[in-house]
């Protein structure tokens, strides 16, 4: 058949049409589906770690490798992670759970124990006072014959962790009874993170932990006998120079570095230099998780 002029232009007219009913003009929506949302950086543990913010506790750092030990201990995003007496740790996993939609939960001594710690207890919470940076810090309580951590209506945690402590609950003989309160505190599954110093094997445990120093046998008994399961334990904060029979403890070595009083017995034959370049102690690394 032979295409007239005029059947040319119906025919073109007829595809215009059908062009614009059918969406053959597709401009805007490629426009439209190319547009994407602004991407979001997130703000990692080495980002939190590196701020000027924590010019003076990363003076530690070499000591107590936060990036390591908080990750073995599965703190991060989106987690709501407890920390027992909460101090020098505070300023990098606060902004980091805050940056990542996680919550932190400081537990700190209750209120009206005496003047010194109600003062401490002010101070953290001016301190870390900045939402900004830090998140809705929420608290909780801990200390012999507190009762349980968490109050009424606040959520179990899926992260717990403690730095230094459990030579303090067996000066006090709650050590078994603190163990119970962290396994009611967690969520099935939860993860409880116990770094202490760590007394060697062969050495004798003293039941009050006078020394500062526990052995890894004792606090996995501890775990145990509250219904925690043993997961695993690093060696990231392990110091070999460290041989836990100091004579002032651990407090003997950095950061408290004590000494004997000038002039006493003690004193004449007393190397602080070696001491402290010894460091500071070596410490056990231990995770246990809350059967779910």
């Amino acid at each position: 058949m032979r295409v007239t002029t005029t059947m040319a232009a119906l025919l073109s007219a007829a595809a215009l049409t059908l062009t614009a009913c059918g969406g053959g003009d597709t401009t805007a929506e490629t426009k439209a589906e190319t547009v994407t949302e602004p991407e979001v950086k997130m703000v990692t543990l080495d980002d939190v770690l590196a701020h000027p913010r924590r010019a003076e506790e990363a003076k530690r750092d070499q000591f107590r490798n936060p990036k390591e030990t908080l990750e073995f201990f599965e703190v991060g995003p989106g987690k709501r992670v407890g920390e027992i007496w909460p101090g020098w740790y505070t300023n990098a996993t606060a902004p980091y759970l805050a940056a990542n939609d996680g919550q932190y939960v400081a537990v700190l001594y209750p209120m009206g124990v005496n003047e010194r710690l109600d003062q401490r207890i002010e101070g953290y919470k001016k301190k870390y006072s900045d939402a900004d940076v830090y998140g809705e810090i929420e608290y909780a309580e801990f200390l012999k014959d507190s009762g349980p951590i968490l109050a009424e209506g606040q959520e179990p945690l899926d992260v717990l962790v403690t730095y230094r402590n459990v030579h303090n609950w067996m000066g006090g003989d709650y050590a078994q009874d603190a163990f119970n309160r962290f396994y009611d505190a967690l969520k099935p599954g939860g993860i409880l993170g116990v770094v202490e110093h760590r007394l060697p094997e062969t050495a004798e445990q003293n039941p009050k932990g006078r020394s500062g120093y526990v052995q890894e046998s004792y606090m996995k008994d501890l775990a145990a006998k509250a219904g925690f399961e043993f997961v695993a334990s690093s060696e990231v904060n392990a110091n070999p120079r460290d041989t836990a029979d100091h004579p002032f403890g651990v407090w003997t070595l950095q950061p408290r570095s004590r000494t004997p009083e000038e002039g006493s017995e003690e004193a004449k034959d007393f190397n602080a230099e070696a001491y402290f370049n010894i460091g500071e102690s070596d410490r056990a690394t231990l995770k246990f998780r809350k059967p779910e």
